[in-house]
């Protein structure tokens, strides 16, 4: 059977596909026998923790999952809104066995997503199959209704608050000026606080959430308004989140945009990860990152694209620094996954002591990403469409040319072609798309 699961969870827009009033009470039966399974025991009721976004969807999504892990004898921790990385906190501190996250990251409000990490991080493919089997064939649930699970309200976002703090000295931002653009999403609550109490002056943009305004216009993937208030605000740096806090972007004091291959440079020579000799970055990331690292008797170690993905080759490789240019970075000796605020501290952590007031790293090689909407989604590996892909990546001297179905957006293509000449990247990017995009319709 088909799994359910793409490179984050289970993700549609709401009323659709799984997210719909009959569909999500059996995705919540299928977690929730999961759960039992792993974790259950004859004198023990499994622990969960559940967060979310600011999506409109989410209290509906959440209380049908409520209603069915408390029927089936699961512990529920609400914690309410909180960024994502604050599940693996949570987990940690309320000693849960797992979390369920109700979000869909950098998506627009309509569209929500469900994914559960346990204390090793996101789930291996083998769960994702046993809950994807569980969907197929969905069962009456029995109920023991003297033996219903506990619910338990907790601060989540207050406790996420408080796990960041003690990582970095008090005050040691005083007077540095930074532009935080929330996305009206997750860190709405917790970026603030957290930048005022190590002391930095602060502008907030797109902070104010109403269940609609989620990445809209804004956030990690429209930086342009972040640009113009760095510059307006004569700050040091800006940052932009996503809207659920798993990853960042950065802008430093001269408007330029620093993608997660920038961070994972200048964070290489933190004294955290200046010893280690692995990066683990993705496909996508840029040649000139990777020629960059050799030059400092670095290696990087490309993994698929998706942050799950990245976590396994730092797992694999025993090392703690990788992520993706999207802004997914993972510090894993604080954290196996994502965290946007996290990395951003520990960005301006490294500046400060670099001196390195303008972000600088590496000279990044031309690239051209295109997404192009898709009617049929092809074994890529087969032909005519391996040979279309490796007759584009003949045309580039020095270059490369990656292509994948989008793992978030259903029947969507992406192309990046990179080389040292823009010119010739935007060229073969533009061919490649246009004859993909025929032979898929």
């Amino acid at each position: 059977m088909n799994s359910f699961f793409g490179t984050d969870g289970i993700r549609a827009e709401i009323g659709t596909s799984l997210f719909t009033q009959q569909r999500l009470p059996e995705v919540a039966g299928a977690m929730s026998a999961w759960i039992k399974t792993k974790y259950a025991k004859s004198d023990y009721k499994p622990r969960v923790v559940i967060i979310h976004d600011t999506r409109n969807s989410c209290a509906y999504i959440k209380s049908i999952f409520k209603t069915v892990f408390l029927s089936q004898s699961l512990d529920v921790y609400d914690a309410g809104i909180v960024p994502t990385p604050g599940a693996a906190f949570l987990i940690k501190k309320f000693n849960a066995d797992c979390a369920l996250i109700i979000s869909a990251s950098h998506n627009p409000w309509h569209d929500n997503g469900i994914k559960i990490i346990d204390r090793s991080g996101k789930l291996h493919k083998d769960a994702e199959m046993y809950i994807s089997d569980q969907i197929h064939t969905p069962k009456l649930l029995e109920i023991d209704y003297y033996n219903l699970g506990n619910e338990t309200y907790i601060d989540g976002a207050q406790e996420y608050i408080n796990a960041l703090m003690p990582l970095f000295k008090e005050g040691f931002l005083s007077n540095i000026k930074i532009v935080l653009d929330c996305a009206h999403g997750a860190t709405s609550f917790v970026a603030q606080k957290l930048f005022e109490y190590f002391g930095a002056k602060i502008v907030l943009l797109n902070n104010k959430p109403d269940g609609f305004n989620i990445n809209q216009e804004c956030g990690s993937l429209k930086p342009e308004n972040l640009q113009r208030a760095v510059l307006d605000n004569a700050a040091d740096i800006g940052f932009a989140f996503d809207g659920d806090g798993d990853r960042v972007i950065a802008i430093n004091n001269t408007g330029c945009v620093k993608n997660g291959d920038d961070i994972l440079a200048l964070l290489s020579n933190h004294p955290d990860y200046n010893d280690q000799k692995i990066v683990v970055g993705t496909i996508m990331s840029n040649l000139g990152f990777e020629y960059w690292l050799n030059k400092q008797e670095k290696t990087l170690i490309r993994a698929a694209v998706g942050d799950k993905y990245v976590a396994q080759k730092l797992e694999e490789y025993n090392v703690f620094l990788g992520g993706e240019q999207s802004g997914h970075i993972i510090l894993k000796n604080y954290i196996n996954t994502g965290d946007g605020i996290l990395v951003a501290l520990k960005i301006l952590q490294t500046m400060l002591l670099q001196d390195n007031k303008n972000f600088e790293t590496f000279v990044p090689y031309p690239q051209v990403l295109l997404t192009i909407p898709v009617k049929r989604m092809c074994d890529l590996s087969e032909n005519p469409y391996n040979l279309l892909i490796q007759t584009a990546q003949s045309l580039l001297i020095l270059g490369r040319v990656s292509v994948r179905y989008s793992g978030t957006e259903k029947n969507m293509l992406r192309i990046m072609v990179e080389s040292e000449l823009l010119q010739d990247a935007h060229s073969v990017a533009q061919r490649l798309a246009h004859t993909l995009q025929k032979e898929l319709s």
